[in-house]
């Protein structure tokens, strides 16, 4: 049994806020710049900003076996194949569609967690608390993220983003199952594989970029500091300390913030299902989560 801190919910809370406001970040910055390139940037933001504090601390890595394969698979997997993939997929496909998929990382990681990863074992329990949640977030998002945008490549851009999500849930097994490692450095070696590989495929892909502007510049900056940087270093955290099934949770958080979000800063409606699927998703985590919130809130008491 994965032993869960209070640390560990406030990591996946920051986490739920920051990714769910990429979204809205990544619609700005592709208004001057194109979408591998915008992956590119953020990683290697991301990657040279990590490097430089996993310095200030030695540049530890592995503690005795090393397995830098894994590492490599695990890498490629969590940063730069979907930052390419959502990137290029969310030019055909509706940003509901996208936030649904996401979602369906959580159900994903379920069964794969019961079957290679130890003390994740999956039941009823857990079963019916993550289906409650993926029901609300589809509430939340509305049916009609699932129509057809209409683009010509939408087929592409659907199995694009269904591709990320798949990758996404895969790689946080890999990254739970390696050796003992230190955190920092792990997060770090993630980027950099990323980066390594990403920088080329942009440039076969979409040449060299051009000119961007101020604004475009200072989203990418922030999308690498916060979405990038720091949110891969607290996922590391927490799926190395809680499990790749407790960090699933911060997938029903995402739409609910980028909901939230569009309608403070872009002024768009609130869904009139909202109640309605914040009581199913929070349901859903509290039903999953029972026995890790009972030791919580029993350790307050």
């Amino acid at each position: 049994m994965m032993d869960i801190a209070p640390r560990h919910w406030a990591m996946i809370a920051i986490m739920g806020f920051v990714w769910g406001s990429t979204f809205l970040l990544i619609e700005l910055a592709l208004e001057g710049l194109t979408p591998i390139w915008l992956a590119a940037g953020r990683i290697w933001f991301a990657a040279l900003l990590l490097t430089v504090i996993w310095g200030l601390r030695g540049f530890r890595l592995f503690h005795g076996q090393t397995a830098y394969g894994r590492l490599a698979i695990a890498s490629i997997g969590s940063s730069a194949l979907p930052f390419f993939l959502i990137s290029w997929g969310q030019q055909y496909v509706t940003s509901g569609y996208t936030g649904v998929c996401m979602t369906a990382i959580a159900l994903m990681i379920l069964p794969l967690a019961h079957v290679f990863v130890p003390g994740e074992r999956m039941n009823l329990r857990k079963t019916v608390g993550f289906t409650m949640g993926f029901v609300g977030v589809v509430l939340l998002i509305g049916v009609d993220a699932l129509k057809s945008s209409g683009a010509e490549l939408e087929v592409w851009g659907r199995l694009s983003i269904f591709g990320a999500t798949v990758s996404y849930a895969i790689c946080s097994i890999l990254v739970r199952r390696l050796p003992p490692v230190d955190s920092l450095g792990l997060a770090t070696m993630l980027l950099w594989f990323g980066a390594l590989v990403i920088l080329p495929a942009a440039l076969l892909a979409e040449g060299l970029p051009g000119a961007i502007d101020r604004r475009t510049a200072l989203v990418i900056v922030v999308l690498g500091c916060a979405s990038t940087a720091i949110a891969n270093y607290l996922r590391v955290l927490v799926v190395r300390e809680a499990g790749p099934t407790f960090m699933s949770l911060t997938n029903y958080q995402v739409p609910i913030w980028a909901v939230v979000m569009g309608a403070l800063v872009l002024g768009e409606p609130l869904p009139p299902t909202l109640l309605m699927a914040l009581a199913l998703i929070l349901s859903g985590v509290a039903l999953s989560q029972y026995g890790a919130l009972r030791r919580l809130f029993g350790a307050r008491s």
